[in-house]
């Protein structure tokens, strides 16, 4: 087995080539290869720091983190026997694996913990970025919406043009008696995984949509139904369940998700500033 220093190395390694290269480092061209070599050295040396350092006092990956982040992992395998190949292909086992995750994970603990030391965020702080960035705020109309389809596929009897089409107005002729139908209706026939939810696509702005829907969704009012439409797809029917106008989203709103932003920013900051002393010192 290598060396534990080597190991850690292959660990930081084997993540710098998934990150930037999306391969594993024995597929890497040698100047590919190189960098990400550079890369984990470089962040070892880095962590040997960090894991020194006073505010290292203390800090503990629990068990529970430690296997919840070995499960995540081994799911992105087929098997154990394939994750365990995979490792040894990058000069790892699993208790070297481990032990370099839960090394990486302490780190990332002591950097958490250093982060705690930035300056906190003031309501000040909160109304100034609102005034100061208020493209940041606003929102588009946008239009609560559900469908119904039917596709087009020539190879389906059901599924023919003429008979699609057939199909999809018997399910118009029935909501024009009643509208109340849609949702019923989209469950028993639509052929979209939406169907699930009575056809729900959800809040959308203009754009999200194919062109031809698109336009005649932004041309319904609330509760009304369309006719009967064409997209690559197949056919379709829509719904405009409610209409949200253009606005700027109030403070009050956005207040949380600004907070939570400059706290981000700060502690971003604050945990640079520590790294580059660590570094100096």
């Amino acid at each position: 087995m290598p060396e534990i220093n080597e190991v850690g190395v292959a660990y930081l390694a084997l993540k710098a080539a998934h990150k930037l290269y999306g391969k594993a480092p024995s597929v890497l061209q040698s100047a590919e290869l190189a960098h990400v070599q550079s890369l984990a050295q470089h962040q070892r040396e880095l962590e040997a720091r960090v894991l020194v350092a006073t505010e290292a006092r203390d800090v503990v990956v629990p068990e529970a983190t430690l296997d919840a982040a070995m499960a995540e992992i081994r799911g992105r395998y087929a098997g154990d026997d394939e994750f365990i190949e995979d490792l040894a292909r990058n000069g790892l086992d699993e208790a070297s694996f481990a032990a370099a995750m839960e090394r990486e994970l302490k780190v990332e603990a002591i950097l958490e913990k250093v982060g705690t030391r930035a300056e906190k965020v003031s309501d000040v702080d909160v109304e100034l970025y609102y005034l100061y960035h208020p493209d940041q705020f606003r929102r588009p109309e946008t239009r609560r919406v559900r469908h119904i389809l039917i596709t087009v596929n020539e190879t389906i009897a059901d599924n023919t043009r003429s008979m699609a089409q057939q199909r999809i107005n018997a399910i118009a002729a029935r909501l024009a008696k009643d509208a109340q139908r849609f949702e019923e209706q989209a469950l028993k026939h639509s052929e979209c995984p939406t169907a699930l939810e009575g056809g729900k696509l959800g809040d959308l702005p203009r754009g999200k949509l194919f062109p031809e829907l698109d336009k005649a969704l932004f041309e319904l009012e609330a509760s009304k139904v369309s006719g009967v439409l064409e997209s690559p797809l197949g056919f379709h029917i829509l719904r405009c369940d409610a209409i949200t106008e253009a606005g700027v989203l109030p403070q009050g709103q956005a207040s949380p998700h600004i907070r939570k932003l400059l706290e981000q920013k700060r502690r971003r900051v604050y945990q640079k500033m520590w790294i580059k002393q660590l570094q100096a010192g």
